[in-house]
């Protein structure tokens, strides 16, 4: 069985991951919390904000923010490149 603390690195982990590919795409990024951290990720430019929960599911962990945001946490270029579009302004 896998304790609380085996997530929390896991998660921790997983958003460190996506916190380095936001820049990329420029976007900020500050981790809030200690034993179930999220991310907290803004576009300087357009004051837009969302926060991203990292969070384990049937096909491995998932990336999740709104509004309905998600992607294989496997993949955090791909999620970064998702929330930039959520973030940016539109069209």
């Amino acid at each position: 069985m896998t304790g609380t603390g085996d997530y929390s690195g896991q998660r921790l982990a997983r958003l460190e991951a996506l916190a380095a590919r936001l820049a990329e795409h420029g976007l900020a990024a500050r981790l809030l919390g200690a034993d179930d951290p999220v991310l907290s990720v803004w576009h300087p430019g357009t004051g837009r904000q969302t926060i991203v929960f990292a969070s384990p599911a049937r096909e491995g962990w998932m990336f999740l923010w709104a509004p309905g945001g998600q992607e294989s946490a496997d993949d955090p270029g791909r999620a970064a490149e998702l929330i930039s579009r959520t973030l940016s302004p539109p069209p």
